[in-house]
């Protein structure tokens, strides 16, 4: 079997990386910040011997908030209390990346957009229906997009 040349001399194998093992964004208030992920969203917050060493110092400074999704998946907040997006308007997009999906049973979507609407979250559009699941995309406080989607009903 011949091989199809590649731009690349060497690459990883398939399959060798597992999973996302952490998403780190940087925050203007990260109290804030702290509030929406933890309060809002539902999840939890890593305290005390649950933080990773490596980041133990700028917890215990209030420079880092570590978040984890009940796969496993850990969100750190960096406060950057000097970040500015080019553009304030958060529709305008300022960064590479699109946005952040967090999964939901279909059975609690509605659920979560009436938290949403209750907490008066900006919504930049939805929730849409697709042959995918449902979707609802809106903006944490420093502006970047979150969607919590769901697979079809069955």
């Amino acid at each position: 079997m011949e091989s199809t040349p590649t731009l690349y001399p060497k690459i990883l194998p398939p399959g060798l990386l597992r999973r996302v093992h952490h998403l780190a964004l940087n925050v203007v208030d990260l109290q804030k910040s702290r509030d929406f992920y933890g309060t809002i969203l539902g999840l939890h917050e890593l305290v005390g011997d649950e933080v990773p060493s490596t980041l133990k110092g700028l917890v215990e400074t209030g420079k880092v908030a570590n978040f984890i999704t009940p796969d496993g998946t850990v969100i750190d907040l960096f406060a950057e209390p000097d970040l500015n997006p080019p553009d304030p308007d958060p529709k305008k997009a300022f960064t590479r990346v699109n946005h952040l999906a967090f999964d939901i049973p279909a059975e609690f979507f509605e659920q979560a957009v009436e938290v949403l609407q209750s907490n008066s979250i900006l919504i930049d559009h939805g929730p849409v229906t697709r042959p995918t699941g449902r979707g609802i995309y809106f903006y944490d406080p420093d502006g970047f997009m979150i969607e919590i989607r769901c697979d079809p009903s069955s």
